[in-house]
């Protein structure tokens, strides 16, 4: 079965947002910022000074375009934790075939459930990240570039929508 693969300006987009994120923690890492990204551009969710954003997003994209791909790959992306849910998820299924509805029956199994989501959880580490590199980023802007970043703030926290285009 074939991986779904984002559109391109999707993935190129989470690249970039991944690198922003990546730039500005490293000059910064007491910051706690989030990020989102879709087919216009990407949404960078935190307190951030403005100029700090801009600056670390030419950064971004100047070192993306300069082959720094790792840049793209975020430890904290969502598709990491998404496919270690997953991984353990299905550990945990496995884990309780056979019981039945016997409640007692799941609970001797519990022990056998810890172990297999454990096992899968240190074993899929590594699949969040591949994924990302495969499917969900693409460290080759070829040629998109931001035109635009907006303020806006929601219950006091800020937003920045990055507007992005080929």
């Amino acid at each position: 079965m074939p991986i779904p693969i984002l559109p391109s300006h999707i993935r190129r987009n989470h690249a970039l947002e991944h690198a922003t994120l990546q730039i500005l923690g490293a000059q910064n890492p007491r910051l706690r910022l989030a990020g989102y990204s879709d087919s216009l551009g990407f949404w960078i969710i935190g307190k951030v000074d403005f100029d700090d954003l801009q600056e670390a997003i030419h950064q971004a994209e100047t070192r993306l375009n300069q082959g720094e791909a790792y840049l793209a790959i975020h430890p904290n992306c969502g598709t990491n934790f998404a496919a270690s849910g997953l991984v353990a998820a299905l550990a945990a299924f496995l884990a309780m075939l056979g019981t039945g509805s016997s409640n007692r029956s799941r609970w001797e199994r519990l022990p056998l459930a810890a172990v297999l989501v454990t096992l899968s959880l240190i074993l899929s580490r590594s699949l969040g990240p591949w994924l990302q590199a495969v499917a969900t980023t693409d460290a080759r802007l070829n040629g998109l570039h931001v035109v635009g970043i907006d303020r806006f703030e929601r219950r006091g926290i800020p937003l920045y929508r990055v507007h992005t285009r080929s």
